[in-house]
């Protein structure tokens, strides 16, 4: 395993600071995470686990370890006449693992194409995009516990996914470090284009819906609209859609003829992104950060910018959209 001593961490993750951390380890196998988990089991708080960098945002140096998993492997373990199941190290980069799975013919993550990060992850986080989420294929994970280097598997019920979130981003956050995760995918996969956006972008390139076309548009539609972290740096959607009360709606609606709102469990989700534009801030730039031209969700670091800056922003933003609509913006990306 190799150790970095007062290394930048850069090329680590998608906004890319220049932030350094203590010591870097590049861990390639189970034994190597345990390992350094034995070292930190006294103090757990000294290590930091990364997968991809992709969901984070750093706003100083950091007197901890940092850890990336950097397991890779991908494996079918079990099949039958309709599905497969696949087991996926974690320190595999996601979107390359969607388009292994394109490749083969294997349905159900298709529309979850071009999404920065790591497998280990994808759980973590419950991404989703374009009608899907991850816990839809996700069967179980494995996952090593710090304190003790005991794998423990988790199923869909024990990650307690919810909106963008998991056990691990919540009530066990910094006890575990994800080994693998295990997909049940489809040999005969049921294409999902009822996301508007898919079925005109289909439309547009003048094909059928196949795997492959399903992502080749969502990567046309996610390219159009959001900036390529290798060149312009970001964390993808800054902020969280809230969920608000139906009254709440009802009295913003009167007053904004266009706001989008979705039905949800309690109350109605509306879009971030249109409260954020609405207020004025999309394409604003402040010297070398600001937020997208394109995606008013998304927070971007021109070159040279400190996390502490974006973090100020986010901070703007959040004041300005309680002062307007009466609604608490929540940050999608883990401060650090």
């Amino acid at each position: 395993m190799q150790i970095l001593e007062n290394h930048s961490l850069k090329p680590y993750h998608t906004f890319g600071f220049d932030v350094k951390a203590k010591q870097l380890a590049l861990a390639q196998s189970i034994d190597d995470i345990r390992e350094v988990a034995e070292w930190y089991k006294a103090k757990p708080q000294d290590l930091l686990i990364l997968g991809g960098g992709s969901n984070v945002l750093f706003t100083h140096d950091l007197d901890e370890t940092v850890l990336i998993n950097q397991l890779k492997g991908i494996e079918v373990i079990q099949e039958d006449e309709n599905s497969v199941w696949v087991e996926v190290k974690a320190g595999e980069v996601w979107h390359e693992f969607v388009m292994w799975t394109i490749e083969n013919g294997f349905g159900g993550l298709e529309n979850l194409s071009l999404i920065p990060g790591s497998v280990g992850a994808a759980p973590m986080q419950n991404i989703g995009a374009y009608g899907a989420e991850i816990k839809q294929t996700f069967v179980s994970l494995n996952a090593i516990e710090l304190s003790t280097g005991s794998i423990h598997a988790f199923d869909n019920k024990t990650c307690e996914f919810g909106y963008r979130s998991s056990i691990f981003k919540t009530s066990v956050k910094g006890e575990f470090a994800i080994a693998s995760v295990t997909f049940k995918l489809a040999k005969q996969p049921v294409l999902n284009t009822s996301y508007g956006a898919i079925e005109m972008e289909l439309e547009r390139m003048g094909v059928e819906p196949t795997l492959r076309s399903v992502s080749d548009a969502v990567i046309h539609i996610r390219q159009s609209k959001l900036p390529d972290p290798k060149q312009i740096g970001n964390a993808g959607s800054f902020f969280k859609n809230p969920v608000i009360s139906k009254d709440l709606f009802d009295s913003l609606k009167s007053k904004y003829e266009d706001m989008p709102g979705y039905p949800a469990p309690n109350g109605v989700k509306v879009a971030a992104g249109w409260l954020i534009e609405k207020a004025g801030w999309k394409g604003k730039t402040f010297d070398n950060y600001g937020v997208h031209k394109k995606q008013a969700l998304v927070l971007v670091n021109y070159g040279g910018a400190t996390g502490k800056q974006v973090f100020d922003l986010s901070e703007q933003i959040i004041g300005s959209i309680q002062n307007q609509f009466g609604i608490a913006l929540e940050r999608e990306v883990n401060i650090i």
